[in-house]
């Protein structure tokens, strides 16, 4: 075979290669639904919250641009992607071994940038991966499929906690560091999906071989720290137009998404059992309400993402993207306001179809406008229009969470309704623009 062109692969090949992204969306739907419940039982207080979740946008800014540029370079006998995929998943697992083991605050919070760190290490080689091995008219299919892996993941993260207590696990029993036991199992599972499911992708469908000429002419090009903050400076000079115009979308989207995952349950547990004490009950309660809820909405975004499929066919990802985060903000907006329980997975819908369409969309938009030999370090370009949006979150939230929002955490939910609807206004606003240079495809042999 021709190693030049990429062979079309089949739904299954498509869907094995996307299986790696079960465990590494497992474990950030720990994070999602889970850290802020930790930092509280270890003794945050609200208004700290965001500032203890700065390891993940800190993180992705100084890690993924530098690991796309290396990984665009890598020439080993394993591949450009592989070794990537391998490092972070194993110190991914050993990072939800320890999470649910923090003695004190500060430990929790150090181990969450170890933890973000490996995801991250793992994460934009991996989109890059599915960019490198599919022909672009297969892009749509694929990032849409790893996009309905990360909500049947995150699904199965906000639910294992529950799961335990209807096998009979006691919701109260805690451990010593006051985190109940439920979490402890679900940071166990994680472990054990973030280097299996990694491992099953790469077996089944590995990279294809780079083409003599191309892996001789990565063999000459510069090597290590300086030349990898070169060809990051380089790309950020040349990005596309496409990817420019994507940045407003982003940036609400991506506020108004933190916003959401770090205040819920304690809205929850002001709305639906009227306590701000993260030692009661009620507040417990609350955090297994929004696993219940999440993995609603995540499961939401797993069926969705495949049946967002044909209408990003035949609508394109811009309106289709816009559409799904209008519903988004309206469903927000509302959520304070419900006080039956039932009710809840109603506005979990259109968070549901926005996931989904979040995950997925956005990446179809990009991989149509990006230079292939640059993949890698384009996707961890397009992951800092991620991160810099959630440090504002985390750096101006604690700001105005007083004076603004009345230490109201209903408040910052209504918040994130009206910033999704500004990210629809802002999707509208882009422009597709074809790539710099393609390669060519062929049928498989």
């Amino acid at each position: 075979m021709n190693t030049s062109v990429k062979p079309r692969l089949s739904l299954m090949q498509i869907v094995n290669m996307n299986v790696g992204f079960l465990g590494i969306q497992f474990s950030f739907g720990l994070q999602q639904s889970n850290m802020s419940p930790i930092y509280q039982y270890l003794g945050a207080n609200e208004a700290s919250l965001p500032l203890l979740w700065l390891a993940g946008p800190v993180t992705g800014l100084l890690v993924q641009p530098l690991v796309g540029a290396f990984s665009d370079r890598t020439v080993t006998r394993w591949g450009r992607r592989t070794p990537y995929f391998m490092i972070g998943a194993l110190l991914c697992s050993l990072g939800l071994l320890l999470m649910p083991m923090s003695p004190t605050l500060w430990f929790a919070a150090a181990l969450l940038w170890m933890l973000d760190a490996a995801n991250n290490v793992t994460m934009e080689p991996y989109r890059a991966y599915v960019s490198d091995r599919l022909d672009e008219a297969q892009h749509a299919q694929g990032f849409l499929t790893q996009s309905a892996f990360t909500g049947l993941a995150q699904t199965l993260a906000y639910l294992t906690p529950s799961i335990m207590v209807w096998l009979g696990m006691n919701r109260d029993a805690v451990a010593h560091n006051n985190i109940p036991l439920t979490t402890v199992t679900a940071f166990g599972v994680g472990a054990l999906l973030s280097f299996s499911t990694v491992w099953w992708s790469i077996r089944r469908v590995p990279e294809l071989p780079l083409p003599p000429a191309q892996a001789q002419a990565l063999a000459r090009q510069p090597k290590g720290l300086k030349a990898a903050l070169l060809e990051i400076a380089s790309a950020l000079r040349e990005m596309p137009q496409t990817m420019r115009q994507l940045w407003w979308m982003k940036l609400f989207q991506w506020y108004a998404m933190m916003c959401y995952w770090i205040y819920i349950v304690p809205c929850l547990a002001q709305t639906l059992f009227n306590t701000h004490d993260p030692q009661s009950a009620g507040f417990r309660e609350a955090g297994l309400l929004n696993g219940q809820i999440g993995g609603f909405y995540n499961f939401v975004a797993f069926v969705g993402a495949l049946a967002l499929l044909p209408l990003t066919r035949r609508f394109g990802p811009r309106l289709v993207h816009a559409a799904c985060l209008a519903l988004a903000g309206v469903s927000l907006w509302w959520l304070p306001a419900i006080q039956d329980r039932a009710l809840l997975f109603v506005p979990m819908l259109g968070l549901g179809l926005a996931w989904g369409s979040i995950m997925g969309n956005p990446y179809v938009l990009l991989a149509g406008c990006i230079p292939p030999e640059r993949a890698g370090v384009y996707m961890g370009i397009f992951n800092m229009f991620i991160v810099i949006p959630m440090l504002i979150q985390m750096l101006t939230l604690p700001l105005i969470y007083r004076s603004l929002l009345g230490s109201d955490p209903a408040q910052v939910i209504r918040l994130a309704g009206v910033l999704l609807l500004l990210a629809a206004v802002a999707v509208l606003r882009v422009r597709s623009q074809p790539r710099a240079t393609t390669l060519p495809t062929a049928p498989a042999p």
